[in-house]
């Protein structure tokens, strides 16, 4: 069985509307913790004495 993406739209659609749209929900929440992970690190404002 040879299944195109194409195929899986409906399915996808579905689950979106009835869940929400987990895996941007779930991407967005990684980029946003990258971004406060980068700035909890960043030490370029960190004089020495």
């Amino acid at each position: 069985m040879n299944a195109e993406k194409s195929d899986f739209v409906p399915i996808y659609d579905s689950l979106v509307a009835e869940h929400g749209d987990v895996p941007a929900e779930a991407r967005e929440a990684a980029e946003e913790i990258q971004r406060e992970a980068a700035e909890a690190l960043d030490w370029s404002t960190v004089r020495g004495g």
